[in-house]
């Protein structure tokens, strides 16, 4: 068969050669050991933690290395894309903070290297798929549904692997006059790549993340363009990566029983294989039991849930790196303050098998990164995300922003910063009792205690407050107070002798604490106090006291 003829016939549209592609997307000029990656998402409508993990490794690998990020779209497929798709892609990694040297924008594309849409590169693929027919690599095939579906079913009867390979592969060696018969009909094709794989072969490949895995060559004729001229991922992915000239491709290990088939094309096309990281699949435990993290099951798996929820971007990247990398906790420990910039990325570290995604361990690495947080950081953040989710809190702490920040101010700071919320929806609750309508008694007095004592112990505190008082002054006038009404100025006095007292200073503390705060732990008293100044203060004490009478 005349290939060059066959080539003509299927793609005459196409005067491009690949030598032309190789001038227009030359060699990067880039630093030595710089890294090349790309995020590739579908624009399915539908942004997951599963991109996010990727994203952060390729970003790492990219940058920490002085090479470049970039996004590309795949949006091949028609049926799966949803309107609006590549924008929730953009918005997604535009909010969880990553920075892309070049790709798709909500704009348009900016780089050269592009474009960065598949749908826009299609001139490009088939000028490749045109040289693969010219060297007899590539066939077209003009099976029908109902073709393809009879040869399943044969398959099943006979037990054999499913697929389009070998004796199956009925256009496989079809002469020209057929193919020639089918274009005049104007039949539709698609073009097969042309196997020389067989699954009695296998062979070594080395993962950066998987290590040295097995691969059992590919020996099916699959798609590598569709009947509407554009192709499958299989094909637009190591033509862009070639093109594009990543030297990294980082996804989750499901891709891994298609590797040997891209590895195959990447040798056909005659293209330098770039190197695989294949990502551990996110895992969860139910009820004893590992399993991956469902969009069915786990409202956790969207990307949306941490924004809706209030976890702050820098917690959720900072727990994502803990799966990431198995040394990073080690090393944030011992640079509790340092920037993630300075950490290591490495692929060496990373999770051979199932990363266990924990939502009690996001809280906690949550907890302690707000708290590494200054009073303006937190304000800025709990702002952006009420102005979104819950309005009112919004527009009250943009009403007196200086007040606010005071309020968060209590225990930020030092070697040991208070852990008071998880997420930016925890925030309300805390700072409630500064705000007058957002106030209100939580707890009661415990039981135990006389009340008689509890309103002698607030009366006196009411005479004795004054604001000026330094926090030793004041705490030394809650000691008289115990120490008149018979409880220990001391708790160790209580501890020593508990049968010759009432009850501790900590407790006339929590007496006051309970009449100021309506709560049994709060934040630090004093401090409390005075940003809710001598009048607020006196007066919730009073309206305690009314309960008395």
């Amino acid at each position: 068969m005349d290939f060059n003829e066959l080539a003509e016939l299927l793609y005459p549209h196409i005067t491009t050669v690949p030598d032309d592609m190789e001038k227009r997307f030359p060699p990067r000029i880039l630093p030595e050991g710089a890294k090349v990656t790309r995020i590739a998402p579908s624009p399915t409508g539908f942004m997951h933690l599963g991109n996010l993990f990727g994203a952060i490794t390729d970003e790492r690998l990219a940058h920490q290395s002085g090479g470049v990020f970039l996004l590309r779209i795949e949006d091949t497929d028609a049926k799966r894309e949803v309107e609006g798709g590549v924008e929730k892609i953009i918005d997604a990694f535009t909010r969880f903070g990553l920075k892309f040297d070049e790709g798709a924008t909500l704009d348009g594309d900016f780089g050269d290297y592009g474009p960065y849409r598949q749908s826009d590169r299609v001139e490009i693929y088939q000028t490749y798929a045109k040289q693969l027919v010219r060297e007899g690599k590539a066939y077209p095939c003009f099976c029908t549904e109902k073709e393809l579906e009879d040869i399943r079913l044969l398959q099943q009867e006979q037990k054999a692997d499913y697929g389009y390979y070998g004796r199956w592969a009925v256009w496989r060696g079809a002469d020209m006059d057929a193919i020639k018969a089918k274009l005049k009909d104007s039949v539709p094709f698609v073009l097969r790549f042309r196997s020389e794989g067989s699954i009695d072969n296998k062979y070594k490949f080395t993962d950066l993340i998987k290590g040295t895995v097995e691969i059992t060559e590919n020996d099916k004729d699959h798609i590598i363009i569709k009947s509407d001229g554009i192709p499958p991922y299989a094909f637009a992915h190591p033509v862009d990566d070639h093109l594009m000239r990543v030297t990294h491709v980082v996804r989750g290990e499901e891709w891994l029983p298609s590797l040997p088939f891209h590895l195959q094309l990447f040798k056909a096309l005659g293209f330098r294989i770039p190197k695989y990281c294949h990502t551990a699949q996110l895992l969860k435990l139910d009820n004893g039991n590992k399993r991956k993290l469902s969009k069915r099951l786990d409202p956790e798996l969207a990307l949306e849930f941490y924004h809706a929820e209030g976890y702050p971007v820098p917690c959720v990247i900072e727990y994502l790196m803990t799966l990431l990398n198995s040394n990073f906790e080690e090393w944030r420990m011992a640079n509790p303050f340092e920037s993630i910039d300075k950490f290591k990325f490495t692929t060496n570290k990373m999770s051979v098998s199932g990363a266990l995604f924990d939502l009690n361990k996001l809280t906690d690495v949550s907890k302690n990164t707000i708290a590494r947080m200054s009073a303006d950081e937190v304000f800025k953040g709990v702002t952006q995300w009420a102005e979104k989710y819950d309005v009112d809190f919004a527009e009250r702490l943009n009403k007196d922003p200086d007040y606010a920040v005071r309020i968060l101010s209590i225990g930020r700071g030092g070697t040991k910063p208070r852990k008071d919320f998880a997420t930016w929806a925890d925030v309300k609750p805390y700072v409630s009792l500064f705000y007058d309508d957002y106030y209100q008694t939580e707890d009661v007095y415990p039981g135990e205690f006389d009340r008689s004592d509890i309103k002698k112990a607030l009366e006196l505190f009411i005479e004795t407050y004054d604001e000026a008082d330094d926090s030793v002054q004041w705490f030394s006038k809650i000691k008289s107070i115990a120490d008149t009404i018979g409880y220990a100025p001391e708790t160790k006095l209580y501890k020593k002798n508990p049968d010759a007292y009432k009850g501790h200073v900590g407790d006339i503390s929590m007496f006051i604490r309970i009449a100021v705060t309506g709560r049994l732990n709060s934040p630090d008293l004093y401090e409390v106090m005075h940003i809710l100044g001598r009048h607020r203060t006196i007066e919730r004490i009073n309206k305690q006291l009314t309960g008395f009478s």
